[in-house]
């Protein structure tokens, strides 16, 4: 990593930072060797990212050629526009994130108690209910579609905050930060140190 004072390597942030992340990017091999990039809702559950979707199409034909595939996420927290120094350059603009990229292989889950409980899994981590109406094997919708598993391979992250600044300029950016106070702002500045 070239920037290697933003790389996150420690697992657990790595996997704190999927579990919060609702939509990822999936890379697929395209049959014209292209790469072919599909949005999608997905949950990081027992090591492996899991996704539904049509048993059939693009993204599936891709997978089913070939496993490989790359899977990233990210979540913006804060910009610092040209209003944090109005006399600087427009090329000090800059967007603190947060963000994970996997390599691994696709897999078609075959056995229905992992497909019903991955879906499950989904389902807890996107409605953010105390009590989410339960998926059962015997829902004709469990039928109608594919869950797929991303086994990992490698995976990676990187935490941009301001990482390569001097403790004067953080501070600066904090206070500009606290001060502006949109979504994210204030997670960027705490987070920044």
């Amino acid at each position: 990593m070239r920037r290697s004072q933003c790389e996150v390597t420690d697992k657990k942030n790595l996997e704190q930072t999927l579990r919060r992340c609702r939509i990822g990017r999936l890379a697929t091999v395209g049959a014209d060797g292209y790469p072919y990039i599909t949005p999608l809702n997905y949950v990081y559950w027992q090591g492996s990212v899991y996704f539904h979707c049509a048993h059939k199409g693009e993204k599936m034909d891709n997978l089913l050629r070939d496993d490989r595939v790359c899977f990233e996420i990210d979540i913006p927290l804060a910009y610092k526009g040209t209003d944090f120094d109005p006399q600087g350059p427009a090329c000090q603009v800059h967007q603190f994130y947060h963000s994970v990229i996997i390599r691994g292989r696709a897999q078609v889950v075959n056995t229905l108690e992992e497909k019903v409980a991955a879906l499950n899994a989904l389902m807890d981590s996107h409605e953010g209910l105390t009590v989410v109406p339960r998926i059962t094997a015997d829902m004709p919708e469990v039928k109608a579609c594919a869950v797929v598993a991303v086994r990992i391979e490698s995976l990676s992250g990187k935490s941009d905050l301001a990482q390569n600044k001097s403790e004067a300029d953080k501070e600066k950016i904090r206070q500009y930060l606290q001060k502006r106070d949109l979504p994210g702002d204030a997670e960027a500045a705490r987070l920044i140190c």
